[in-house]
């Protein structure tokens, strides 16, 4: 039976990451996976570019049930750390927005770099290959798992899970962490997808499909209080709901049955703006709106809203004026779901912190086994901020097994 230091389950981002700095310790490492290609979410992260890191990552950008956990761990490898790494490699990049970091030329890239890194620390890969069963022991203080696998069995000191969340089920998301988390008593969240598209009835929303393909800059919140978030991004109307980063960023925050609040034009105090332009101009109504918002956006709410295009402004009524402008400034609506993890880029929730070491990512109960990446419950933001958590995660790991 083979017998080695460390066996890393899912060779993704973390994995990758947690694979080489264990391997460069000098460690034994075989580095498994069931898909048949290496990180295929890095490969198609970014429109293909990965949006690798987030030059202004802290832990006000995650969402966790213990969002103090996560303070040191990326204190312990910062962007300028990842950054380091890349310059060894020559990878050019560039900051395309609010800091976010994108590879020049491809996410391939990045994949190589980590594959690099694992050949420098003799990282044995073995894939497409499952884990069929773990089992573990712990005899006099000295941990001892056994995996059956389509490769054979292999008896390691300590195992690393780093297979991810539910989203992408396409490219080979499993629940295969939280498997792993039942069989030894570890407490999960509840998984939930998120930066992910929100929908609505069909009913309800059918007066909006129209105006499928819209975007503009607007601010969006939901919650209240310590459960409140809140962004200014593009928002994107679809055939079936709301979508763009604005939409992406507050799915994380938004529970099922509540509302999001949308101002349309964070910039303009729109009933002020109607009053005035009542008082000041021969316009009809679409004409004027159409001076603040996107024509086909002005013309679709107000016919989605009843209200006459047509009409001079300055025959209406201030209270109707109000209430358009109300309508844009403050918009609220409850969503019916989201378009579920097939279109989720991340998963909230997972393996519970207040098990894991923040020193190590160990589980406190189970020495030797230690969970990363995705499957923990820190989520980050939408913007690279969820590959730092990966890279820092899991340099932790790797640095401790």
């Amino acid at each position: 039976m083979e017998q080695v230091d460390v066996v890393i389950i899912g060779a993704g981002a973390a994995g990758l990451m947690c694979a080489g700095v264990a391997g460069q310790r000098g460690k034994s490492v075989i580095l498994i996976d069931h898909a048949s290609a290496l990180a295929e979410k890095v490969r198609i992260s970014g429109g293909g570019r990965c949006n690798f890191t987030n030059l202004y990552t802290g832990p006000q950008n995650f969402l966790s049930e213990n969002p103090h956990f996560c303070k040191s761990i990326l204190a312990r490898y910062t962007p300028h750390d990842f950054l380091n790494l890349m310059k060894r490699y020559g990878i050019a990049y560039h900051e395309k927005h609010k800091g976010q970091l994108f590879c020049d030329d491809s996410a391939g890239q990045i994949i190589d770099m980590l594959a690099m890194e694992c050949q420098i620390g003799s990282v044995e890969i073995r894939m497409p290959c499952k884990v069929q069963k773990l089992s573990y022991s712990n005899i006099q203080g000295q941990p001892q798992f056994q995996l059956e696998t389509d490769c054979g069995t292999v008896q390691a000191a300590s195992v690393v899970i780093a297979t991810g969340g539910l989203s992408i089920p396409k490219i080979g998301a499993t629940d295969f962490a939280f498997r792993i988390a039942k069989q030894f008593d570890i407490p999960v969240i509840t998984p939930t997808p998120a930066l992910v598209p929100l929908t609505f009835e069909a009913i309800s929303w059918q007066p909006f499909v129209q105006l499928a393909g819209i975007a503009l800059e607007v601010d969006i919140e939901t919650g209240e209080k310590k459960q409140r978030g809140h962004f200014r991004e593009d928002l994107l109307f679809t055939h079936r709901g709301l979508s763009g980063p604005a939409v992406l960023q507050i799915s994380s925050y938004w529970q099922a049955n509540s509302e999001i609040r949308i101002n349309l034009l964070p910039e303009i105090e729109l009933t002020e703006q109607l009053i005035y332009e009542k008082s000041t101009s021969r316009k009809n109504l679409g004409n004027v709106l159409a001076q603040y918002l996107p024509t086909r956006l002005a013309e679709g709410w107000l016919q989605a809203g009843g209200y006459q295009a047509g009409q001079r402004v300055a025959d209406m009524q201030d209270k109707t004026l109000r209430s358009l402008g109300e309508s844009i400034n403050n918009w609220k609506i409850i969503p019916n779901g989201s378009e579920g993890y097939k279109k989720a880029e991340v998963t909230r929730g997972g393996i519970d912190t207040n098990t894991l070491s923040q020193k190590t990512m160990m589980v406190n109960k189970v020495p030797g086994l230690y969970f990363i990446g995705e499957a923990v419950d820190v989520t980050g933001w939408l913007g690279g901020y969820n590959f730092q958590w990966a890279w820092a995660s899991g340099v932790t790991a790797g640095r401790s097994v």
